[in-house]
C-alpha cells in the first residue's frame, strides 16, 4: 500500500501539514475525501484534493479555474525535423497563440457551445458571453503552457495545460460569493445543495465552462499542428478542476477534484511535469488503491517552493509590475537546468515556474503505481508560457 491514513484521510506522498488541515475541514461535511501525492495548500480546498458529497456541490472545491486540464496530441511529423527547426517553431507558437492574463485571441474561434448551450440564459453567464468569445483559445499565465515533446519512440507530441480563462474565473467568483464564501486559505469550502436553484445554476455554468475549456485546448492543439504542418494521430484530454456525478461504495456522489485527475480503470490521461522534467500519458488500472483514491491521481508534480520564495516579492498596480525583490531562483539557474536536462527551447516563463520549485514527476507517480500504468514518457523539447511580468492573482 503506497498511501497512509492521516486520521480518516487517505494521503499519497509526503503529507503537507497545511493541505491535510484543509482536508480535515472538508472531511467534516463530506462522504469521502482523498489527497493525491502532488498535494499542496490551495484556496479552502487543497490542490490535489478529492472531496465527494452525496447531495452537495462545492464551487471552491472545483476552484477558480473551472475545468483547468490537459490535452496531449500525437502528431505525424518527424522528430528530427522539429528539433532542427525548434527555435522558429517556438517563435511561431509564441506569436500565433495568445499567452497572458486577460488576453484576447487574435483570431475569432467558432464553437457550437456559443449557440446551443442553455447555460448562457443564466444571467451571470450571459454577461460573460462576449468576453468568452474573445478569449477562446488563449492560454493565460501562471503554470499554463503549450509544450512540444518527443516520446520513447521518437514521436512528437503537443501538450497543453489551461482552463476556462476569464469565463471560469468570473463564474467561480460569482458562485463562491453567492454561497457565502469567505476570503482566505484556511476557510470552510462553499457548499451548495446540488438540487437548489443556486446549485443547479452552478452545475450548468460549470458544465458550460467545461465545454469551453475543451474547445480552447482543442483549438490550441490544432493551431500547433497547423504550424508544424501535421495531423493528429492520437489524443488524450482531461479536466482536473471539475466535479462529476459518480458511483462509489454503492452510492451516487458528487466527486469534486481540484488539481486531481480522474483515473478510472482503463481511462487514459495526460499528466504534465515541469519544463525540466518528463510528462506522461497514463492509463488507470483496477486496484484497492484506485478505490481508496475515488479513482483519482495527480495532475502534475506538485510544488515544493512557493512562488514568492522562488521569484521574490512583487508589487502590482493596475495589473502592472511596479516593484520586485529577488527570490531564491535566478533566471540563469532555471535556464541552466533546462539546458542540462534536454536542451529545452524556452519562450516566456518566470522563475516561479522553474523546475527547482517542483517535485520530480517520476517520484510522485511512484506513490500511485498500484492504480496506474505509464503508456508513454514524454521529454520536453520546446516550452512556451506567459512571461514572468504577467499579473495573475490566482496562480494555483
Amino acid at each position: 500500500m503506497t498511501y497512509k491514513s492521516v486520521g480518516s484521510i487517505p494521503v499519497w506522498g509526503v503529507p503537507d501539514r497545511g493541505a491535510v488541515a484543509q482536508m480535515e475541514t472538508c472531511a467534516r461535511s463530506a462522504a469521502r475525501v482523498a489527497l493525491m501525492a502532488d498535494h499542496h495548500l490551495g484556496y479552502a480546498v487543497p490542490i490535489g484534493g478529492v472531496v465527494a458529497y452525496e447531495e452537495e456541490i462545492s464551487p471552491s472545491g472545483v476552484g477558480f479555474d473551472i475545468a483547468c486540464g490537459n490535452k496531449a496530441v500525437l502528431l505525424d511529423v518527424e522528430a528530427g525535423e522539429v528539433r532542427r527547426n525548434i527555435s522558429r517553431i517556438m517563435d511561431d507558437i509564441q506569436r500565433q497563440i495568445s499567452f497572458g492574463m486577460g488576453r484576447s485571441n487574435r483570431e475569432r474561434v467558432e464553437a457550437d457551445l456559443f449557440e446551443d448551450d442553455p447555460a448562457w440564459n443564466i444571467e451571470v453567464a450571459a454577461d460573460l458571453k462576449d468576453l468568452a468569445r474573445r478569449q477562446l483559445g488563449t492560454v493565460g499565465s501562471g503554470n499554463h503552457y503549450v509544450d512540444l515533446f518527443v516520446d520513447e519512440r521518437e514521436r512528437v507530441w503537443c501538450g497543453v495545460h489551461f482552463g476556462s480563462r476569464g469565463l471560469g474565473h468570473k463564474l467561480a467568483s460569482h458562485f463562491i460569493r453567492a454561497g457565502g464564501g469567505r476570503d482566505g486559505m484556511m476557510v470552510e469550502p462553499v457548499r451548495l445543495q446540488a438540487e437548489s436553484d443556486l446549485g443547479e445554476q452552478y452545475l450548468a455554468c460549470m458544465q458550460l465552462a467545461g465545454r469551453y475549456a475543451y474547445a480552447g485546448r482543442d483549438w490550441v492543439c490544432e493551431k500547433v499542428a497547423e504550424i508544424l504542418g501535421a495531423y493528429a494521430l492520437d489524443s488524450v484530454h482531461n479536466h482536473h478542476n471539475f466535479a462529476w456525478r459518480e458511483r462509489h461504495d454503492g452510492r451516487d456522489l458528487w466527486v469534486v477534484r481540484k488539481g486531481a485527475t480522474p483515473c478510472f480503470p482503463g481511462q487514459r490521461s495526460f499528466i504534465g511535469g515541469s519544463m525540466g522534467d518528463i510528462s506522461v500519458v497514463i492509463c488507470g488500472k483496477e486496484s484497492e488503491e484506485s478505490t481508496a483514491s475515488l479513482c483519482s491521481t495527480v495532475h502534475g508534480a506538485g510544488r515544493v517552493m512557493s512562488r514568492t520564495e522562488a521569484a521574490g516579492k512583487r508589487r502590482w498596480k493596475k495589473g502592472a509590475l511596479v516593484q520586485r525583490t529577488e527570490g531564491r531562483i535566478s533566471r540563469e539557474m532555471m535556464l541552466e537546468w533546462i539546458r542540462t536536462f534536454n536542451s529545452v527551447e524556452l519562450r516566456g516563463a518566470g522563475t516561479d515556474e522553474s523546475p527547482h520549485v517542483y517535485k520530480r514527476l517520476e517520484d510522485v507517480l511512484g506513490y500511485h503505481a498500484d492504480s496506474l500504468q505509464v503508456e508513454h514518457t514524454l521529454m520536453p523539447i520546446g516550452v512556451c508560457m506567459a512571461g514572468d511580468d504577467e499579473f495573475d492573482p490566482y496562480r494555483d
